[in-house]
């Protein structure tokens, strides 16, 4: 008797499994099933937009009906199901566009599945043009709210003439990889030792400029001002982008190493191999920052503080930190482009933002960056005309010195308009497009 009462629990709890499992199993079909067919080659996906209802992704595109270029712009960022780009806002969210569902089954053409986005492809394709000839990226959005509204990368790619003969870097979204980024570094070293050493302590410091400066080592950080800026304050020594400042900077004693390295891992920086902060948008991985610092005397870091070296940020990041300053608040609002998407049977969802960062630094040293960026702004109201704004340039040298690469950061004051922006030009020429010609374009367009 007790061995047949055994043998029925027995069944009993394997039957239980059973049903648990098979449970799980129909689950996992209904709620995973429009992922997987997506990848499929026998399902239809839907269509991605901006924010006014263009179209930014429809797997049925022809020239015929977009007309050439329509999508180069936003190709890179897009993406398409092709299989050729990954990292991208269709390769990361192709659930979202299957036109099947495992209760109303497969809608090859009457599917109403879709993506709504942020963007503005009248202000990308209006960006994309202002760099000419030029390869780079540009990327801004609203500090306020995180929504990306331009986010353009060059060399791009028309999804109509194939995907043979692209020029290198085609296929990528350069805003979320990661660049040397020169002297628009100087921005997080003072907003670091700000943080360390308190407003009034940095305000005393003056350091003598006068072309270069032979640090503790013995090598010499080069101005790029030959002739030098003479004695300085940290405000003159930001507007000037003044090389020898900043190294007698670090070498100062107030501006302590370990306390400066708290302040870049709270920033989100990997610091000699630490963790970095982790960066999404809405699946797309960016890439955020990291830096080499050992010996504050040391010529490699001395030269990471100003922004050579080893310290490398992405434009999404280095817009990101803009929100920190531009509010006052010390961290930043998150960014996003999903704003909604809608289902094969017309349901839509709208999509939350996903909040803010962590705390980066204080308020006060938010406050402080941002009365000197737009004290450095104001230097480009001819340049940029028709606004308030918080700004800084920076010059890498890429490519063993051959190339140099172009900055310009920061961000619009008007919080009717709150945008902040990276720009980046690669291998700029003197007398070519500028950063600040593509930023006007930029604000003018939004």
């Amino acid at each position: 008797m007790r061995s047949i009462r055994r043998n029925m629990r027995l069944i009993t709890a394997m039957l239980t499994l059973f049903m648990a499992g098979m449970g799980a199993l129909v689950f996992r079909i209904y709620s995973q099933s429009s992922f997987y067919m997506s990848n499929s080659d026998s399902v239809s996906l839907g269509k991605v937009y901006d924010r006014n209802g263009d179209v930014l992704f429809d797997q049925n595109a022809d020239p015929e009906t977009y007309g050439y270029g329509h999508f180069t712009d936003v190709a890179n960022f897009i993406g398409n199901d092709s299989g050729q780009m990954t990292n991208t806002l269709v390769s990361e969210n192709m659930q979202y566009l299957s036109n099947y569902s495992f209760s109303a089954g497969l809608r090859n053409e009457n599917g109403s599945s879709s993506i709504v986005t942020t963007l503005d492809h009248a202000a990308n394709q209006r960006v994309y043009d202002a760099f000419g000839d030029k390869n780079g990226t540009a990327i801004a959005y609203n500090y306020l709210t995180g929504e990306v509204l331009v986010c353009v990368s060059r060399p791009g790619l028309d999804p109509f003439g194939g995907y043979t003969g692209l020029e290198e870097g085609s296929l990528l979204c350069k805003a979320f990889y990661k660049f040397t980024p020169g002297s628009t570094q100087k921005i997080l070293t003072t907003a670091a030792a700000c943080e360390t050493m308190g407003a009034d302590k940095l305000d005393s410091k003056r350091y003598r400029c006068d072309g270069a400066f032979t640090n503790r080592s013995g090598k010499e950080i080069i101005c790029h001002f030959l002739s030098g800026h003479g004695e300085q304050n940290i405000h003159e020594a930001f507007a000037n982008s003044c090389n020898p400042f900043y190294a007698q900077l670090v070498e100062d004693g107030d501006f302590v190493m370990n306390n400066v390295m708290k302040v870049f891992r709270d920033l989100g920086y990997s610091v000699n191999g630490s963790k970095a902060m982790t960066l999404e948008i809405n699946g797309i991985n960016v890439e955020t920052a990291s830096t080499v610092l050992n010996d504050k005397g040391d010529f490699s870091t001395e030269w990471g503080f100003i922004g050579q070296g080893e310290t490398m940020i992405s434009p999404c990041m280095l817009m990101m930190w803009q929100s920190a300053v531009a509010t006052e608040k010390g961290f930043s609002v998150l960014p996003y482009v999903i704003s909604s998407t809608t289902d094969v049977v017309g349901n839509r969802n709208d999509m939350k933002s996903p909040g803010h960062s962590k705390q980066f630094f204080s308020a006060s040293t938010a406050s402080y960056m941002r009365e000197i960026m737009i004290s450095n702004g104001s230097r480009y109201s001819d340049s940029i005309p028709g606004y308030v704004l918080g700004l800084k340039s920076g010059t890498a040298q890429v490519k063993n010195g051959d190339e140099e690469n172009s900055f310009l950061v920061g961000f619009n004051t008007d919080t009717e308009k709150p945008i902040a922006f990276c720009v980046l030009i690669e291998n700029k020429d003197q007398w070519g497009i500028t950063t600040d010609s593509i930023v006007s374009v930029l604000l003018d367009s939004l």
